[in-house]
């Protein structure tokens, strides 16, 4: 179904690009999902450092507080339960921070996440497409494009804002996860982002994103928590985020080869569609690998799940799963 809904955003792309960057030249590839290019980037592009683009330094007096979490302290957990939504601004399809002004939607999430505090804190979440896969390989035949620096920049200072916590979703294409975060190491330096990876995009060679679903390894991933790892350690960072999504029991394979590090959390959020009954089943099933370490999230769609005169399950049904998710996510 999902796989559905975003290959069919294949074709609404190239309109939302053309209205967003008149006069620029045609994409190389239209994109997988409505995500808004800069005028002077062609979809395909790899491209990590741009003219025109000022980004103050980690350490600066831009970096809020002296490396600490948007709203205190250097640990997730268990001070924080994570409640976010997903998207990109303008593009409706890829979800709820592409349905308003960016502000607004911020302002909507945090009050929709009191109800799942349950004794905890609340920080709120924006996780943005900065990786966006690709229908056609484009230039370097990699089937993603990157995000602008400018773009995410947007997004970056929304947090700041609202003392919320940043990620870079990643759907490589076929690229690697690890080649894709290292692309943005300058953001990554930054107490208030992490990363989100979306295997269900990560494409085998000669296979097209929107047919079937991608997938990676637990070693795959434990090369990315590595890195993150090494990046705290080296910043004197509090602790970073990497969520990985699981839609489906085939998408992450061989999982104990992801490994615990210092100062990563990891967080699986399982994205069953659909009615409750079988969110729950998959979210019973896909947890069934899940290493000891690694954090319970989940996933709810405004569209999917409302599907067929279905509806949202509610905070507090999504707080009696077992495991209790410690990120919920919307999109």
């Amino acid at each position: 179904m999902r796989l559905r809904r975003l290959a069919a955003a294949f074709g609404l792309v190239a309109c939302v690009a053309c209205s967003a960057e008149r006069g620029a030249a045609p994409a190389a590839s239209p994109p997988a999902t409505p995500v808004p290019i800069e005028a002077s980037q062609s979809a395909g592009s790899d491209d990590t450092t741009r003219p025109g683009t000022t980004l103050p330094e980690s350490g600066s007096a831009a970096t809020p507080g002296p490396s600490e979490l948007p709203r205190g302290g250097r640990e997730i957990f268990p001070r924080y339960r994570l409640v976010g939504y997903a998207g990109v601004t303008g593009a409706s399809t890829l979800g709820r921070l592409g349905t308003g002004p960016l502000d607004s939607r911020v302002m909507e999430l945090q009050q929709r996440a009191q109800s799942y505090a349950n004794g905890r804190e609340i920080l709120p979440v924006l996780e943005v497409i900065t990786t966006v896969v690709q229908a056609k390989p484009g230039r370097d035949g990699q089937h993603r494009v990157r995000m602008r620096d400018k773009q995410i920049e947007t997004y970056y200072k929304a947090a700041q804002r609202h003392s919320a916590l940043l990620l870079l979703n990643i759907q490589p294409g076929q690229s690697a996860f690890l080649t894709e975060v290292k692309a943005y190491q300058k953001w990554l330096r930054r107490p208030e982002i992490g990363v989100a990876l979306d295997p269900e995009w990560a494409m085998d060679p000669g296979q097209r994103p929107g047919h079937l679903y991608g997938h990676t390894t637990g070693a795959e991933l434990n090369e990315v928590a590595r890195y993150l790892a090494d990046l705290v350690k080296e910043y004197d960072l509090p602790q970073k985020v990497m969520v990985y999504h699981q839609v489906a029991a085939s998408v992450v394979r061989r999982e104990p080869g992801l490994k615990s590090h210092d100062g990563v959390v990891v967080i699986k959020s399982v994205d069953g569609l659909g009615p409750p009954g079988w969110k729950k089943k998959t979210y019973r099933l896909v947890n069934k690998t899940t290493p000891e370490f690694v954090r319970p999230g989940f996933k709810l769609f405004f569209t999917e799940d409302r599907r067929g005169g279905s509806r949202l399950m509610t905070p507090a049904e999504v707080l009696a799963l077992k495991p209790r998710p410690e990120y919920v996510m919307y999109e």
